[in-house]
């Protein structure tokens, strides 16, 4: 019903944008008011599919959440400059089409992925089955690096003329973001063979089995060894069962840690034999299931989204009005800036993932530890930003793109971390209101005031800003808010330290016993 409605929304969305491109008349309130309710559209069918995509796969791939949110992220952000590269070799002369296209590709995908997207039973136990789990994720880090590449070079590169732009957008670029469906097919192929190789072995064992009923009265017959097929079925019977015992404990766990938490009372009643019980609830601590009104109750929810605030608030800032700053430092054309922004964005999300579960299986290190290693470089950006030297809106925006996408991707693993995943959807969801909120404060409040403060008045009865004074006061100010984060992010990093710790000593202690099932 989620994909469903996805699907929905985003015909609903794109297209009106179609139809009014078409064949709206010239009024303009009419055409403001239509566009005010394809924005809502839009935004509400976004938040829907990040919520169902990212939901579903951080439940699915519990112990690969940070590569899992690096990539699902990654390509997020890799999607502006996929759909303005697409735009601009397809699409340059028909924006119409182009909005007919995001009304159906996206639809038709989303309709096939309502066969595909659940949740699913966890089965891995075994650290082989972790780690070929990793290897697939890491071929997925490997093709979007190399899609981040291939988009980065064709804008460099200039201009281009049409012949090659059809082959970038219809070509190859559909082949290498395409290409992680080789994946599930590879896995689905792995799957058959396997199975064809148990039924092989049974086959195989009750042949053997037959010769020796029809020979059991010979010497060399009774004395036959036990054939090798028969040992590693009964290793792999017993292999699955051990699984299964594993997965039903970990059900009684869970359970258990729930009644602990209610901290169940029972005593005897003075007059009679019936048992009295008394629930008392108490608190959950980090890392346990918390209900929507728990987390809200915390001091580490509230640092959390103070600091998201401060990382994602100014980043949207620069991204919403990189046409107005490039306009102001004398630059026409801020396409450059807007895929410099989105491919960087990309690397920030897809290492950050990768590296911070590296360094939490290995070392322990905080999640937060990496939001606030983010807003240093952040910081230093917007700082270049407002001394305005010549390339400095390459570097700022490059330095504000990767610390963007950090803090994005990292945010995902640690709410599921610290506040549980039960009620994971809607924590994500409260968390991500920075998005509107801080692209209100500070984009829509902060910029936009300080920016018309400087402007100077046109004859067309707008305000109009160039030069390096426009935005430095602005970019004074979220240097100082990154410093901010930057504190917020060391409190969160110190107070969340021993459950990163039990994080890592669980995972260890998983792996050794996997490690003496197997033998």
């Amino acid at each position: 019903m989620l994909n469903m409605s996805l699907v929905l929304i985003l015909l609903v969305n794109y297209c009106p944008n179609y139809l009014h491109r078409q064949y709206s008349n010239d009024n303009e309130f009419e055409a403001s008011i239509l566009m005010c309710i394809f924005l809502a559209l839009g935004g509400n069918s976004t938040t829907w599919m990040n919520t169902a995509i990212l939901v579903t796969c951080i439940r699915n791939f519990r112990k690969n959440r940070g590569p899992v949110s690096g990539i699902l992220k990654g390509y997020v952000g890799l999607s502006t400059a996929i759909f303005t590269d697409t735009c601009s070799s397809l699409f340059a002369n028909s924006p119409s089409k182009f909005l007919l296209m995001l009304a159906v590709v996206p639809a038709i995908v989303c309709l096939t992925a309502v066969f595909f997207l659940r949740e699913v039973q966890q089965t891995i136990t075994s650290t082989a089955a972790q780690e070929e789990e990793s290897k697939y994720l890491n071929f997925f880090n490997v093709v979007a690096v190399i899609v981040a590449l291939y988009l980065l070079a064709y804008d460099i590169s200039g201009k281009h003329s049409r012949i090659l732009a059809l082959c970038f957008a219809s070509g190859l670029l559909f082949l290498l973001v395409a290409s992680p469906l080789f994946i599930p097919l590879y896995s689905i192929f792995k799957n058959v063979s396997s199975n064809n190789d148990v039924e092989s072995s049974v086959d195989l064992h009750q042949h053997n089995s037959n010769q020796v009923q029809i020979g059991e009265t010979q010497p060399e017959a009774l004395e036959k060894p036990v054939p090798v097929e028969e040992n590693v079925l009964r290793s792999e019977q017993v292999r699955k069962e051990k699984s299964a015992l594993l997965e039903e404990k970990d059900l009684r766990n869970d359970h258990v840690v729930e009644l602990e938490r209610k901290s169940v009372l029972v005593g005897e009643k003075v007059s009679g034999t019936d048992d009295v019980v008394e629930i008392v609830y108490r608190k959950p601590v980090l890392g346990e299931d918390h209900t929507i009104l728990e987390t809200v109750k915390t001091l580490d929810f509230w640092i959390l989204f103070l600091s998201f605030l401060c990382g994602v608030g100014t980043g949207l800032t620069v991204m919403n009005n990189l046409g107005q700053m490039g306009l102001a430092l004398g630059y026409v054309d801020v396409s450059m800036f807007v895929s410099l922004t989105s491919i960087f964005g990309f690397f920030g999300r897809i290492g950050s993932g990768t590296i911070s579960e590296y360094f939490l299986k290995k070392a322990a290190t905080p999640r937060p530890f990496w939001n606030a290693a983010s807003q240093i470089p952040m910081c230093l950006g917007y700082i270049v930003l407002a001394i305005a030297l010549p390339g400095s809106l390459y570097v700022g925006s490059i330095l504000v793109g990767i610390c963007y996408g950090v803090r994005l991707a990292i945010t995902v693993p640690t709410a599921s971390e610290l506040f549980g995943l039960k009620y994971y959807g809607l924590i994500y969801n409260i968390l991500i209101l920075n998005l509107p909120l801080g692209s209100f404060l500070f984009s829509g409040l902060l910029a936009g005031l300080l920016y018309d403060a400087q402007a100077t008045k046109t004859k067309g009865g707008g305000n109009t800003c160039i030069g390096s004074h426009c935005y430095r006061l602005v970019f004074v100010i979220m240097a100082l808010t990154c410093v901010a984060g930057f504190g917020l992010d060391v409190l969160l990093t110190l107070r969340t330290k021993d459950l990163y710790k039990n994080i890592q000593t669980a995972s260890h202690a998983k792996a050794r016993k996997s490690g003496v099932d197997q033998e």
